[in-house]
């Protein structure tokens, strides 16, 4: 399977309906370091606020990374991340790491189809970059890693008071053709 990118073509179908998205910026707690660097970038904050958010969600993360062993755009307007999730995303590490998210956590895609989604392509997208050596996960790990970094994203950026990150199912890699499919549903939700 090729590798794909399918985010300039969403984000240029997306700006083609006056939509703009950019790509997206470089959180501080979103880094090597995980839900350590996480509650680090947090404590470091000293923002009473995020002691709880945080806290469970640094649970939920290590308990993602204790069992593991794309391209990001951002609509600025309301601060919310939008992963356009090919493929190489639906793994059964993917499915472990979103069966192991709490029933009320605060997402802004659909658990059970995503569910379903791993449980379609993990036979194929599960050996999808195991030549490589991913930190933390050891040779092969680049799959665990990459369902380990999603649900980083989805638990930390709520936790530190950003909207729940949309996610698009975009496994064919044509980002133009996942806007169409989404566009109604995104542009309900980025109304600000």
């Amino acid at each position: 399977m090729p590798a794909l990118d399918a985010a300039p073509g969403f984000a240029e179908a997306a700006a083609d309906d006056g939509l703009v998205l950019v790509e997206q910026p470089t959180f501080d707690w979103f880094t090597e370091a995980g839900h350590l660097g996480l509650e680090i970038t947090a404590m470091e904050r000293q923002d009473p606020s995020l002691r709880e958010p945080v806290t469970a969600a640094v649970e939920v993360l290590k308990a993602i990374y204790d069992r593991l062993g794309g391209d990001d755009l951002v609509h600025e307007a309301s601060g919310t991340l939008i992963e356009l999730d090919e493929s190489k995303h639906f793994t059964s590490f993917r499915l472990t790491a979103l069966d192991l998210y709490p029933p009320d956590v605060a997402v802004g895609f659909d658990l059970d189809e995503y569910r379903e989604l791993c449980r379609e392509w993990s036979s194929k997208s599960d050996n999808l970059d195991r030549a490589f050596a991913a930190k933390g996960f050891g040779f092969g790990g680049r799959p665990r890693e990459r369902a380990y970094r999603d649900a980083l994203m989805d638990l930390g950026a709520p936790a530190m008071g950003l909207a729940p990150v949309v996610r698009v199912v975009a496994t064919d890699g044509d980002g133009a053709a996942a806007y169409a499919r989404e566009r109604e549903a995104l542009q309900k939700r980025l109304a600000t």
